[in-house]
């Protein structure tokens, strides 16, 4: 994946190999100092100040901090956590020295008393990232500080950006200490993406300017075909038709003006004009379906999406344009055969899973959405808020994926699919409101956040 349209992610690995070179002593002295100018800037009025350190390089900028604030007479306090020392106290403010981005596993006791007199206490400042997070992939095996700010080295880490690590880091301020950049594995997509994708241009007519095959509306789940079908046209699809069961086609006639209805029987002559098909929303469970869909993954010679019920049931398969699988956990811990809050526990490790057993991209939703794709160790992360979890803003996502991948495009499959994404929670940041968002709002916004 090309690292141009996005923002490095480092692991612990990705980051001792930045540093190797520099002076320890150096790096500690500008960590530490950023800290502590951070601290003064957004906490001017905390005077009575607890350090945890612990016996690492954290600890060391924890302490370096410390004596800055100490200099700039703050009242400071170390609390020495390799001496055992586990008495925070009631201060203004607690700095987050315990664990750096060597941590992983579960702390040990002393340290988990540490960590929960830190939560039980006042506003928190992490050094580099909260205690208690695995660095290189956001996982929590017990559990770990609830900071309220991070002042993150160099660069983003992975484990600031993936859940449920990333549920512990509301606001991360990334500080320069003087190390050049890197190529990392994963990166954070950013809307720079979009610019790459195609729109509509002069010489087009509305096959070329991307043609999207809808299959899925089962009686009960109409709305699910119309939404991935309007955000598919929104998405700047020029063509757009849907294939549904002859039951459900009087209420999607109502439902869908500019695209073409075709009964489900037809599915076959309605994909000869698709530039790409997204099998699945509202498709319903059951053993005609799930013939369905390998009957056309086998047969379609173009990008296809699979989401919602279209994962059912699913098994590997090979082919040779791109496909990719959109689950949320839920649907994933299924396709692995996973406990669900496993999946939610290890999403980086759940994304690689399903990257290897299926041989395609695969966009594992939720918050900080993933993209893996084969012979790639990283994954590409996108952000989106909180207002998406709404019912119907997976199919919206669909629509959107299918028309991106309808076009000829410079991008890779998986760089394609995570514009969708940006696409999707730029349009929903987009919106006027946040609370009471709904997926047809994020339709709304689409043109907007692609102009």
């Amino acid at each position: 994946m090309d690292p141009t349209f996005g923002e490095p992610l480092y692991t612990a690995e990705e980051m001792r190999a930045a540093e190797e070179g520099h002076d320890v002593e150096q790096l500690m002295e500008r960590a530490g100092a950023a800290v502590a100018t951070a601290v003064l800037d957004r906490y001017s009025e905390a005077e009575e100040i607890v350090v945890v350190a612990g016996g690492g390089a954290n600890g060391g900028d924890a302490r370096i901090a410390g004596r800055i604030l100490g200099e700039a007479g703050k009242s400071v306090r170390v609390v020495d956590a390799k001496s055992g020392e586990d008495d925070v106290g009631y201060p203004d403010l607690i700095v987050d020295g315990l664990f750096g981005t060597g941590f992983s596993g579960e702390p040990r006791d002393e340290a988990k008393a540490l960590i929960d007199a830190m939560n039980a206490g006042p506003e928190v400042v992490s050094v580099d990232l909260p205690s208690g997070v695995d660095a290189s992939t956001g996982e929590v095996v017990w559990e770990a500080v609830e900071a309220d700010h991070v002042v993150t080295f160099h660069g983003l880490k992975v484990g600031l950006e993936i859940a449920p690590g990333a549920f512990h880091a509301p606001f991360v301020e990334v500080a320069d200490i003087g190390l050049a950049d890197r190529r990392t594995r994963s990166w954070l997509a950013t809307p720079d993406l979009l610019h790459l994708i195609p729109r509509r241009a002069p010489g087009d007519n509305k096959y070329t300017a991307g043609s999207v095959l809808v299959v899925g509306g089962s009686p009960g789940y109409t709305g699910a075909l119309c939404l991935a079908a309007r955000a598919a046209f929104r998405a700047d699809a020029g063509y757009v038709a849907v294939a549904a069961p002859e039951a459900s086609l009087p209420v999607v006639e109502q439902q869908l003006l500019e695209a073409v209805k075709r009964p489900l029987s037809d599915v076959d002559e309605a994909a000869e004009r698709a530039g790409a098909v997204a099998i699945g929303p509202g498709l319903g469970r059951g053993e005609d379906e799930r013939a369905l869909v390998r009957r056309l993954l086998d047969r379609l010679d173009v990008p296809v999406v699979l989401d919602a019920d279209a994962l059912d049931g699913l098994e590997p398969f090979q082919r040779e344009a791109p496909t990719v699988l959109t689950p949320h956990e839920g649907e994933l811990a299924r396709l692995l055969d996973r406990d669900s809050k496993w999946v939610a526990a290890h999403r980086l490790a759940a994304l690689r899973e399903a990257v290897d057993r299926f041989e395609c991209v695969v966009v594992l939703k939720g918050y900080g959405t993933l993209v893996g794709a084969p012979r790639d160790e990283g994954a590409l992360v996108c952000r989106g808020p909180a207002s998406l979890a709404t019912a119907g803003t997976g199919d919206v996502l669909t629509g959107v994926l299918a028309a991106f991948l309808s076009k000829p495009s410079v991008l890779e499959p998986a760089e394609v699919a995570a514009a969708a994404v940006v696409a999707h929670a730029e349009a929903a940041w987009a919106h006027e409101h946040q609370a009471g968002l709904v997926a047809s709002d994020v339709i709304e916004a689409l043109p907007f956040v692609l102009d």
